[in-house]
């Protein structure tokens, strides 16, 4: 009955109902599959393009539109960027022969070569909790960082700490930052010069000097933070911590690892 109101032959009704499901189809279902455990990990953060970078770090072959026409057939979708308006920038005290060493070049093609820090805040129901953070630019990684609730040098001096903890060479390395008061401290800058790390500064009023930490911060609080509901500090600081050492540094270590193999020779 259902084929003749459709209009369509009994005969082709039933060739459909008992045909496999093309090879096509067959990987779609697996991509899809795939898909969807790298999203549920990334806590629904991820959009179409940065599933196909993880996809591709896996050895995927789909295309940036295919992997976004799964998506969309499947409810997938990432947590879109949070427009802000312009703020004006304070006026700092000059830190004398202090200059600006990276000048926009954030392509380090060694690792310990170029690092940059940046100060963050984070909203919880006790207050703001501040995260400090240096990151590799070779491989992205973050190699230190550090949370406390008063945003002060002792904060910085530990991410620091960390970061050259974890050096494997005793070669100079520059470290970016900006010009704020915890950066022209005394013992910043002693811990700088006791560890070979060339400070470099940015210019007053120029935050895309620091795009790369100003990047990662973004991302952080587009894909977790700002969908998060942190009633204390601790809850805040064990969530990001999570991002940092299960999420953001294993994905960063997974592609570093592929560009290796693409340049080794065959």
């Amino acid at each position: 009955m259902m084929c003749r109101c459709l209009k369509v032959s009994a005969s082709g009704y039933y060739g459909w109902e008992s045909r496999h499901p093309s090879i096509r189809q067959q990987d779609n279902e697996r991509l899809l599959k795939r898909i969807r455990e790298i999203h549920e990990d990334s806590r629904g953060a991820i959009g179409a393009p940065r599933m196909h970078e993880d996809l591709s770090e896996t050895g995927e072959t789909a295309s940036l539109n295919r992997v976004a026409r799964l998506m969309a057939a499947d409810g997938l979708q990432g947590w879109p960027r949070r427009k802000k308006r312009g703020q004006r920038a304070k006026l700092v005290t000059p830190l004398p022969d202090v200059q600006n060493l990276l000048e926009r070049d954030f392509v380090a093609l060694e690792p310990e070569s170029k690092w940059v820090t940046d100060i963050t805040e984070l909203r919880t129901g006790e207050g703001k909790l501040f995260l400090c953070v240096v990151i590799d630019l070779f491989s992205k990684l973050v190699v230190g960082w550090s949370m406390h609730h008063r945003q002060d040098r002792r904060m910085v001096l530990r991410a620091v700490e960390m970061a050259v903890w974890q050096r494997h060479s005793d070669t100079p390395v520059i470290l970016h930052s900006d010009r704020g008061s915890q950066f022209r401290s005394g013992d910043y800058q002693r811990l700088l010069e006791g560890n070979k790390l060339l400070c470099s500064m940015s210019d007053v009023g120029h935050c895309g000097d620091n795009a790369p930490c100003e990047g990662f911060f973004g991302v952080l609080k587009r894909e977790r933070t700002n969908h998060c509901n942190y009633p204390t500090l601790d809850t805040a600081r064990a969530d990001v911590f999570n991002y940092i050492e299960r999420f953001h540094n294993p994905r960063m270590r997974r592609r570093l690892a592929r560009r290796d193999l693409e340049v080794q020779p065959s």
